[in-house]
């Protein structure tokens, strides 16, 4: 698959500036400590962005880029407006296939991001969280539509997502489930499942040791 067929591969995050960002990961994290998790987090998710063949590669930001950013990606700011209305913006900044994916899961890989790029005759991948969310949302042509209205940070927030895909005649391709970053728990099982990234080495630098 060439970079120019590959679609773009869109990233929504908030920049990790500490009391803003993760901030269910205090405690028993401090603001400052969470926000490097965060950090990392974002960071592992870009440099695996910029490994995948893409058209474009786009991160949708709620605050102001540091120099965490890499080059190579493009920073479009998020819209006003509760999630749902972000994730529709986000689609719509664009053409052709499309992957989105947020900053919560600093163990994805090129494969995963790949599959959910390569849609063929799906009109859609899906890739479901453990906390009954989702972490990864590719349209083959991207609908706006299709994200307005669905209930948002809610345990039944991926199976309406999934239903409205399937709703409007889809044909969906499942990606693995991936367990997003929320928690203290959530955060070493992530970092020991990926043990070589830079998330895995904040929570075991010096200042992340507070929920072991």
């Amino acid at each position: 698959m060439s970079s120019r067929s590959a679609g773009t591969l869109l990233v929504i995050a908030k920049a990790p500036v500490p009391g803003r960002v993760k901030t269910r990961l205090t405690p028993p994290f401090s603001p400052e400590e969470a926000a490097s998790l965060a950090e990392a987090a974002l960071a592992d998710t870009l440099d695996v962005v910029l490994a995948t063949p893409a058209r474009r590669r786009v991160l949708v930001l709620e605050g102001v880029p540091g120099d965490w950013l890499p080059a190579g990606i493009e920073v479009v700011p998020q819209c006003a407006g509760g999630l749902d209305v972000r994730l529709a913006h986000a689609f719509g900044l664009g053409e052709g296939p499309a992957l989105l994916i947020g900053m919560d899961t600093p163990q994805v890989s090129v494969e995963l991001l790949s599959l959910g790029l390569e849609l063929g005759s799906a009109g859609a991948s899906f890739g479901p969280a453990h906390d009954g969310g989702f972490w990864a949302l590719g349209l083959a042509e991207p609908d706006p539509a299709l994200l307005i209205g669905v209930p948002m940070s809610v345990a039944r927030t991926g199976a309406v997502q999934r239903q409205r895909l399937t709703r409007a005649g889809l044909t969906v391709r499942d990606l693995p489930p991936l367990r997003d970053v929320d928690t203290a728990e959530d955060a070493l099982l992530v970092a020991a499942e990926a043990p070589h990234t830079r998330f895995a080495a904040a929570l075991a630098a010096p200042t992340g040791t507070a929920a072991r």
